[in-house]
């Protein structure tokens, strides 16, 4: 059997620990106030990060597993917009002081849905009860089909200097499959805008195992990505999970690159971005040298959260909007999943939280090292975990890893296999492990 059937088996992606599946302590809202509170009072002097969840799309990506509201009316967009600062709002009542923000990302659903008049209000709205970081990091994500000029400079103008354009293919077949379209020359114009504009970091989202892709559909794609050069890349495995995200019943198994044939779609994008200097960092990243994510990458200050890869290690992560998720460090909450659900609890004065978790000595120990693993490809352990060394044993006969004076190195043949590695020390899922579908697969 060859590796990648070997290790191809559902795992979690690990932008947390305890991965949300294995929350097991629900926060009430007296609970979840204390959390921020402390959180606040602990971290705040080095900033914080906001994630802004907008949830509208004007049409559906099957392929997409996010949280989503799918609409044309654009009538919707103030009310969620007054709701979310009513939500900002909540959390500044408890603040002993005012943040300093360091981060914040806008993500979605479509944040270019809105119109740029609406999302300049919503952010001075914001900006304009905190300090901002002098090294903040302020990025959102673009569909590169209604991303417009004016978008692109109101945001620029409110202090965002990195966006994120979603490509994912662009073979013709691949992009009627999972509904998502933009043509070569489409990405080329507002990435041109984007750069005329002034954004000094721009990313590309790829992903590979798409219903139909082929070994040329991949080469196509990224050749021309890489002719636009941005200085970062993600390219993700795509995760099949219909029975989450209804919309990928619209083609099955049988049509989607599985095992040694993905692996060699991944193994194809890789040698390419190589070729063309972008250095491979983390899981499903890459970036060139003079990006700020390889410098966090290369220092050692590399971290990852709710928001995936990111150049800033905070550790207090304020999340707005419908089905975002908060990070105390020590605590997790994560909204109400429905829009008008979530709208009604807030307009009624609450913190919209559904469920959440405490994090106990072990599961802050542990998720120290899954971090270290997926943000410095090592980690070191000790005899507490003479368990984790067992299933190790393995992965070194595999040649996956090297485990030498209590430090575990992951080999460049055992990147592919991270969240198999991280896998290892996940206490919660080996003391439960899931009956049925609950992960994505790996390979």
């Amino acid at each position: 059997m060859d590796l990648v059937s070997k290790y191809n088996i559902q795992a979690p992606r690990y932008t947390s620990y305890p991965t949300v599946p294995y929350w097991d302590s629900f926060l009430n809202e007296k609970k979840w106030i204390e959390h921020i509170t402390q959180g606040f009072i602990k971290y705040n002097k080095d900033g914080i990060s906001l994630y802004i969840h907008l949830p509208f799309c004007e049409s559906l990506c099957t392929y997409c597993a996010c949280n989503t509201r799918i609409t044309v009316n654009h009538k919707v967009e103030i009310p969620y917009i007054e709701t979310l600062l009513k939500e900002w709002q909540l959390y500044l009542n408890q603040f002993e002081g005012k943040p300093l923000i360091k981060e914040i990302h806008l993500g979605g659903g479509t944040p270019t849905f809105f119109s740029s008049e609406n999302l300049e209000f919503l952010l001075k709205s914001i900006l304009d009860t905190v300090d901002v970081a002098p090294d903040h990091d302020f990025s959102f994500e673009g569909h590169p089909g209604n991303t417009t000029k004016a978008h692109l400079k109101t945001l620029y103008d409110v202090g965002f200097k990195r966006v994120s354009f979603g490509i994912q293919d662009f073979e013709v077949k691949v992009q009627d499959t999972i509904n998502r379209y933009q043509t070569f020359e489409e990405v080329k114009k507002v990435m041109d805008n984007a750069r005329e504009v002034g954004y000094k970091s721009i990313n590309f989202d790829l992903v590979y195992g798409l219903p139909y892709q082929t070994i040329d559909s991949i080469n196509d794609t990224i050749t021309k990505i890489i002719s636009l050069k941005p200085e970062r890349i993600a390219f993700y495995s795509y995760a099949h999970v219909p029975w989450l995200k209804p919309g990928q019943r619209k083609y099955t198994e049988k049509d989607l690159p599985v095992d040694s044939y993905k692996r060699s779609l991944y193994e194809a994008g890789k040698d390419l971005f190589i070729s063309a200097n972008y250095l491979d960092i983390g899981m499903d990243h890459f970036a060139l040298s003079n990006d700020s994510l390889f410098e966090a990458f290369n220092n050692g200050t590399l971290h990852r959260n709710f928001m995936g890869y990111t150049t800033n290690a905070t550790k207090l992560l304020i999340a707005l909007g419908c089905s975002s998720i908060s990070d105390t460090w020590d605590g997790f909450a994560q909204n109400i999943k429905t829009v008008e659900e979530y709208i009604k609890v807030v307009n009624e004065g609450h913190f919209p939280i559904f469920k959440g978790h405490s994090l106990t000595e072990e599961d802050l120990i542990i998720r120290q090292h899954i971090l270290d693993l997926m943000c410095k490809y090592q980690t070191n352990i000790d005899s507490s975990f003479k368990e984790v060394e067992d299933k190790f044993v393995e992965f070194v006969k595999d040649d996956l890893i090297d485990i030498s004076f209590k430090k575990i190195i992951i080999k460049e043949s055992g990147k592919l296999f991270l969240r198999n590695i991280c896998l290892a020390f996940d206490k919660r899922y080996w003391k439960k492990v899931p009956n049925g579908n609950v992960f994505s697969t790996t390979a």
